[in-house]
């Protein structure tokens, strides 16, 4: 541990030029304290590290010496796929880890090519979960990672939709799927995977007992189960009115599969500019909540239980934002 910290104390002098002991220590997740000791240890071994007192002081680097001590560990090569993924890998208990490999990278480029990789990374960010969530915090991400790679089966207390079940997992892989992540496993009595919200596990136990993963191609198996997914996703469709604002805004609220529907089945516009769509939905209770979100801009025509839903809600909040009568006058 303390050889990999003094080697990255030295790229990260040779990345930045100068940094305060305080630097070095957040950067590190050590004490100050540890960094003196640290610096004194590469002093002995022979590094040209000199430090700076005052306001704008910190340790640099002789001017033009470079390590060429680069090399990646084991575990730093296995995490080289998050390295630009800091927001992921941070979740899975990696940051640290991936930190490291940014490092042996960057000193292992040529001045031009390192210079061109830092311009890339101010200006381009991936940012993986939606406006409106953090993503999916769980207590249980790291340990279902770490039970992917060791191959150990796992036993969860999960929230589904049927309720609370309690079942022993083979866990194949995780995906990160718009700031959801989701462990792909199959159950040792089944040999077909599914798919398990991690954030809707309630306990997670991993179990000493190894498994047979078979051949199984993570990312072509994900793409097979969202086309499938989206496939059986609209069983059921909606004849609606939109008026010009309504159908701008669908955007906002429908899928582009509803959307797509929207725009070829709509007929021409009335005298007020309203049109007659057909769109698919998955549920009434789905279709209920988003064409909610249209108010006023939409009405719709079949089914009669989707409109009555629709239809009650608006009396209800009809009755609770209605003005109070004015009190009586006096006498």
């Amino acid at each position: 541990m303390r050889a990999s910290r003094l080697l990255s104390i030295l790229l990260l002098l040779q990345a930045h030029g100068r940094l305060t002991a305080a630097d070095l220590a957040a950067r590190l997740q050590v004490s100050a304290r540890t960094i003196y000791r640290d610096v004194e240890a590469l002093h002995a071994a022979g590094i040209p590290l000199y430090g700076e007192a005052g306001h704008d002081g910190g340790y640099r680097l002789v001017e033009g010496w470079r390590t060429r001590l680069t090399g990646l560990t084991a575990e730093e090569a296995d995490r080289l796929l998050f390295a630009g993924l800091p927001g992921p890998a941070a979740e899975l208990g990696y940051q640290s880890v991936v930190a490291a490999v940014q490092l042996k990278l960057r000193a292992a480029l040529p001045a031009p090519l390192a210079d061109r990789a830092a311009r890339l990374e101010q200006r381009f960010h991936l940012d993986t979960p939606g406006w409106y969530s953090d993503g999916d915090p769980s207590p249980y991400l790291a340990e279902a990672a770490e039970a992917v790679w060791r191959q150990h089966r796992v036993r969860v207390r999960y929230r589904g939709w049927r309720g609370e079940t309690t079942r022993v997992l083979e866990p194949y892989g995780l995906v990160l799927k718009g700031g959801r992540w989701y462990l792909v496993a199959a159950r040792p009595d089944r040999a077909d995977p599914a798919t398990y919200r991690v954030n809707q596990i309630l306990d997670l136990t991993p179990l000493d007992e190894p498994f047979e993963r078979p051949e199984f191609d993570l990312p072509a198996w994900w793409r097979a189960h969202v086309v499938e997914f989206r496939a059986g996703l609209h069983r059921d469709e909606a004849r609606i009115r939109l008026s010009p604002r309504g159908f701008a805004r669908l955007r906002e609220v429908g899928s582009d599969v509803v959307v797509a529907a929207a725009e070829a089945s709509a007929g021409p516009p009335d005298a007020t500019g309203w049109v007659h769509a057909v769109i698919p939905i998955e549920s009434l209770t789905h279709a209920h909540g988003d064409l909610l979100r249209l108010g006023a801009d939409v009405e719709v025509l079949a089914p009669e239980a989707l409109r009555t839903r629709l239809s009650e809600t608006a009396a209800a909040l009809a009755a609770l934002y209605h003005p109070p009568s004015a009190p009586p006058l006096p006498g």
